[in-house]
């Protein structure tokens, strides 16, 4: 069985499930936009203040910095992957694989869905059910 990964990821957090023929693991990455004061995104920053006296510009280069840090953690947990699956509910997704498709050596992207919120149990069962169907096509 080759190793096989769904992820699901917005701009705070990803979550990623590893199946291979060790078994099933699932892990956490946190993008520490947190300490931004933001709430996620771009657009969710509260205008020019005191806290911020460089203005948008410095908040902008701040969030880009956290973010590429973040997704080059992700980036890292799936080098060695032959396929992968990429949920989540927003901007991430794509940007995420964008990184992944300059990579030299890039796992194939086996599907790009959107998807809201869901509980570990239910992550796992759609990347499983997933992988199950990629299985039967080949």
């Amino acid at each position: 069985m080759m190793k096989q990964i769904g992820l699901w990821i917005d701009h705070k957090r990803a979550v990623i499930l590893t199946m291979s023929e060790d078994g099933e693991a699932m892990q956490t990455i946190e993008s520490d936009i947190e300490r931004l004061g933001v709430r996620g995104a771009k657009r969710a920053r509260t205008p020019y203040s005191a806290q911020y006296p460089k203005g948008d510009d410095h908040l902008d280069k701040q969030f880009d910095g956290y973010l590429g840090k973040y997704y080059k953690n992700v980036l890292t947990v799936l080098r060695g992957a032959e396929a992968v699956l990429i949920l989540g509910p927003g901007e991430a997704k794509m940007e995420l694989k964008k990184r992944l498709e300059r990579q030299k050596a890039s796992p194939s992207i086996t599907g790009i869905l959107p998807a809201d919120k869901m509980t570990d149990r239910q992550f796992a069962a759609k990347v499983r059910r997933h992988f199950d169907k990629v299985k039967t096509r080949a």
